[in-house]
């Protein structure tokens, strides 16, 4: 008898917003993939609606926001207010792009866990979903 299978980390990557450059959030996408996730993209100019519907239909563990806008701390809390309304509490948040450091404080207390920034690199990110998710 073989011990079972443990379930695939799924992570949601997603861009809020009207900002059209996701070459970040694919190569985020990407390492997760490659370092055993299983990765939902959602494409570009999501509203937050579309973005919690997602993370609710698609049962994920994750949620991965991307933005290069500035318009971070406009969309991230609605957001996660739409999750809530979903009843997504029990996911874990990140999120990165063009983030002044000035904005971490406020992104944490909306229950972002890390705020990975331009340089980063993806194996840290991959690194910090599999400390961060039990499954």
């Amino acid at each position: 008898m073989t011990a079972p299978a443990t379930k695939k980390i799924r992570v949601l990557i997603a861009k809020p917003g009207l900002d059209g450059h996701d070459r970040g959030a694919k190569v985020v996408a990407r390492a997760l993939r490659d370092g055993g996730c299983e990765v939902i993209y959602t494409g570009i100019r999501q509203t937050p609606e579309m973005i919690a519907e997602a993370a609710l239909q698609e049962d994920v563990d994750v949620v991965g926001l991307s933005i290069l806008s500035g318009a971070h701390l406009e969309l991230f809390p609605r957001v996660v207010d739409e999750l809530k309304k979903r009843g997504v509490d029990d996911v874990l948040l990140f999120c990165g792009g063009i983030i002044p450091e000035d904005d971490t404080a406020k992104l944490e207390a909306l229950g972002f866990t890390a705020i990975f920034r331009p340089g980063t690199n993806t194996q840290d990110i991959v690194k910090f979903v599999y400390e961060h998710v039990s499954n």
